[in-house]
C-alpha cells in the first residue's frame, strides 16, 4: 500500500466520537496536575505515559475518573476545551461533535451555569481563532447511576447551550443496563436533541438493541460487539444507523484483542455505514489520523476510499445541511487535486 500518511494529514475532517476530558494532551493534564498537587496524576509527561496504560476497561475508568478530578473550576474548563480544539486544528478536523460530561465537574462543585458558559466560550474562541467548529454530546456517566441522568438530562433540557445536539451514555456498561436510562433519554429527544449512547462496546449486541430499542439511538458508539449477531449487523445496515468506530481505543481498553481482529472489516462488509474516531486519543497514545491510517490498512483503502470514510462522518454528523454540502465539497476538491 502506498503511504497515505500526508494525505490523511491534510485531509478535511470531521469527527463523531471524542471525549472532551479523554483528550487532554499530556502538556495539559501535566499543567493541571501541577495545578492540583493532591492528584495521583502524574506531572511529568514520560511518567504519564506509563499512567495511561491501562490493564483493562475497568481501570482505564479508574485512570480517567482521576483526570477527571483536575477539573475543578471554570477556568479549567475553558482551557482544556480551547486546547483540545487547538489539537484538532493541527490534524485539520474542521468539525467536531465532543462528548462533555458535565455531571463529573457539578458534582465537584463548579456551577451548572459556569460550566455551560465556560465551554461555549471556548466553542466561539475556537472557531473564530482556529477555524475548528464544536458541538456538544452532553453524555450520562453510566457508573454514576440515575442521579447523574438527572442532572445531565437537566442541563441538556434547561440550560441548553448553542452548541449542544445531541444526548449520550458512556462509561461502564456491565452492570449498567441501558433500560433504566429510557426516561432521560426521551425526555431529550423531545428537547431536541440526538440519541447517540455508547453500547457494544464490552458486552453483547444485546445492549446495542438495547440503545436501539429503549434508547432510540441514532448512532451507536463503538458497537463492536454487531458483529457477533448477524441479524442486528443487518439492521444496521439495512437501517443505516451509523457506527462510530475507534479501532486503538478497543485495543487500549482490551475489548478487542489485536487490531488483527477487530471487527471493522467485518462491520463494512456486512454493509453498515460507519465512522473513524479517535475516542480519548492522547489516553489511547493516538489521534484522527493514526486511526485513519489503521482504518487504511484493515479496510485496504486508497486515498479515495479514505476521503469517502471521512465523508460517512460529515454525512451523519449533526451539521446543517448546507454545511455537510460545504465540507463535503472541501473533501473532494482535497482529494481531486491530492491524485492529479
Amino acid at each position: 500500500m502506498p503511504d497515505l500518511a500526508p494525505f490523511i494529514a491534510g485531509l478535511p475532517k470531521a469527527e463523531l466520537h471524542v471525549h472532551h476530558v479523554g483528550s487532554a494532551s499530556p502538556r495539559i493534564v501535566a499543567e493541571l496536575a501541577a495545578r492540583h498537587p493532591d492528584s495521583p496524576v502524574p506531572t511529568d509527561p514520560e511518567a504519564l505515559a506509563d499512567f495511561f496504560t491501562f490493564r483493562d476497561f475497568a481501570h482505564f475508568i479508574e485512570v480517567y475518573l482521576s483526570v477527571v478530578d483536575l477539573i475543578r473550576d471554570a477556568e479549567d474548563v475553558r482551557l482544556l476545551t480551547y486546547e483540545v480544539a487547538r489539537d484538532m486544528a493541527r490534524q485539520n478536523i474542521r468539525y467536531a461533535e465532543l462528548t462533555v460530561t458535565p455531571y463529573s465537574s457539578t458534582r465537584r462543585g463548579i456551577p451548572d451555569a459556569a460550566f455551560v458558559e465556560a465551554i461555549e466560550d471556548a466553542r466561539i474562541a475556537a472557531e473564530a481563532d482556529l477555524g475548528v467548529r464544536l458541538r456538544w454530546c452532553f453524555d450520562i456517566p453510566g457508573e454514576a447511576g440515575l442521579t447523574s441522568a438527572e442532572e445531565t438530562e437537566r442541563i441538556a433540557t434547561k440550560l441548553r447551550p448553542e452548541g449542544l445536539v445531541s444526548f449520550g451514555l458512556g462509561g461502564p456498561e456491565i452492570g449498567v443496563p441501558r433500560p433504566q436510562f429510557a426516561p432521560y433519554f426521551e425526555r431529550a429527544i423531545a428537547a431536541g436533541l440526538h440519541s447517540v449512547p455508547h453500547a457494544g462496546e464490552t458486552t453483547g449486541p444485546q445492549t446495542i438493541w438495547d440503545a436501539l430499542t429503549d434508547l432510540r439511538a441514532e448512532r451507536i458508539g463503538h458497537g463492536t460487539s454487531a458483529t457477533q449477531d448477524p441479524k442486528l449487523l443487518a439492521h444496521l445496515a439495512e437501517h443505516r444507523i451509523p457506527l462510530e468506530v475507534a479501532p486503538t481505543s478497543n485495543i487500549a481498553t482490551r475489548a478487542v484483542a489485536t487490531l488483527e481482529e477487530h471487527p471493522l472489516k467485518q462491520m463494512v462488509e456486512a454493509g453498515c455505514l460507519v465512522t473513524i474516531n479517535s475516542d480519548d486519543p492522547p489516553m489511547f497514545g493516538t489521534d484522527l489520523n493514526s486511526e485513519y491510517a489503521i482504518a487504511a490498512r484493515l479496510l485496504d483503502l486508497d486515498a479515495q476510499g479514505v476521503a469517502d470514510l471521512a465523508k460517512n462522518a460529515v454525512e451523519v454528523s449533526f451539521m446543517e445541511a448546507a454545511d455537510k454540502k460545504k465540507l463535503a465539497a472541501e473533501i473532494d476538491s482535497y482529494t481531486e487535486a491530492a491524485l492529479r
